[in-house]
């Protein structure tokens, strides 16, 4: 398929540059995918679209505060946008930066603190190799700036908005923003009616600021991104599956580390012939899968996101969870989606990071 056929047309208006408050009180559209049925609802209300023995799961990724702000001895201004740490005492990391002259060698102060940076090796796009004087990792809360999408320019508040209520493994530099939704009183309310909660952890990195660039989407890179699924976990979810619960996938990070353990780690090819549904499996270590669609989704039944951006690999991913309904129509998923998205345009919703959630079926 052509990368092009994922464009939409999207007023900046629509861009959400502040969360909803409380947390659940943002919008809630839920699509049949079989069907095309579209219903009009709150989250506050996603009960109403479980039922006891369902699972959820979730991504328990922490964003930490990846920005930072320095200057050359020069007087020149420099922004490191922290990515990966490279070594276990949090010296070494690949950084996206910003800043004229950034060679090898180079020697950064970062404002905020008596810590230097020395790039020491150079990447393609920006990117950076960067060495710390000292460990970063325990300071960046009073030395970094949390990372905000670019699209969000308006927005001052408290930045533990940008985090799930169930975050816990520092490592994301985005949001996995379908969590956002949720507050401690609504999970205790899912628990209540008999609804499983499990999470994985994927730490989201760079490719999800990053559009799909090539021409055809098969020929798209995506980047590598660490995760984790324990045993415990994939045995909830086998043990759900038994007793004819569903498998929720809270977003899209969600939705890829539970598809590489039920395919990609066990060697099997997700876009090729697929027997019998294959079983989740532990697994910690790098993805990177890349769902577009074709793909056959072997773990996840049912999917929580939020409006994603267009070209994104999050758009062609949901594009084929919807269109996995529609018994290998490659095009019905794309048409689907892009007339629910409309259909969210013409009710008001409100799109992207901040913005409200969509429940596919």
């Amino acid at each position: 398929m052509r990368t092009d056929l994922f464009s939409y047309d999207l007023p900046k208006s629509f861009i959400a540059q502040r969360p909803a408050e409380p947390r659940d009180s943002s919008r809630l559209l839920v699509l049949d995918r079989v069907s095309g049925r579209i219903e009009h609802s709150r989250f506050s209300e996603i009960g109403g679209f479980l039922r006891r023995g369902d699972l959820l799961v979730a991504n328990d990724s922490r964003v930490v505060p990846a920005r930072l702000r320095g200057r050359k001895a020069t007087g020149g201004a420099v922004e490191i946008f922290l990515l990966r740490q490279l070594d276990d005492a949090g010296r070494e990391w690949r950084c996206l930066v910003r800043g004229r002259g950034l060679r090898e060698g180079t020697r950064v102060d970062l404002i905020g603190g008596p810590i230097q940076a020395e790039i020491v090796a150079e990447y393609g796009g920006g990117l950076r190799q960067a060495r710390f004087s000292a460990p970063i990792g325990g300071i960046l809360e009073s030395l970094g700036e949390l990372p905000l999408p670019p699209y969000i320019t308006d927005f001052a508040g408290d930045r533990r908005r940008y985090q799930t209520v169930y975050s816990r493994a520092d490592g994301s530099v985005a949001a996995p923003t379908a969590g956002l939704h949720f507050t401690p009183e609504l999970l205790g309310a899912l628990r209540q009616m008999g609804v499983g909660w499990e999470t994985i952890t994927l730490h989201v990195g760079l490719d999800t600021f990053g559009p799909v660039t090539a021409e055809r989407v098969a020929d798209h890179l995506i980047h590598r991104e660490w995760v984790e699924l324990k045993a415990g976990t994939a045995e909830s979810i086998r043990g759900a599956k038994e007793q004819g619960g569903r498998v929720f996938a809270v977003g899209t990070t969600s939705t890829r580390v539970l598809e590489y353990c039920a395919t990609t780690a066990q060697g099997v090819d997700g876009y090729g012939q697929i027997g019998e549904e294959t079983a989740v499996v532990p697994y910690s270590g790098e993805v990177d899968l890349f769902i577009y669609p074709g793909y056959r989704f072997q773990a996840v039944d049912a999917l929580l996101t939020n409006f994603h951006l267009p070209r994104s690999s999050l758009l062609l991913l949901v594009s084929a969870f919807v269109g996995q309904a529609h018994h290998g129509d490659l095009d019905a998923g794309r048409q689907m989606l892009f007339r629910t998205y409309e259909e969210a345009k013409e009710e008001g919703y409100r799109f992207y990071s901040f913005g409200d959630a969509m429940l596919i079926l």
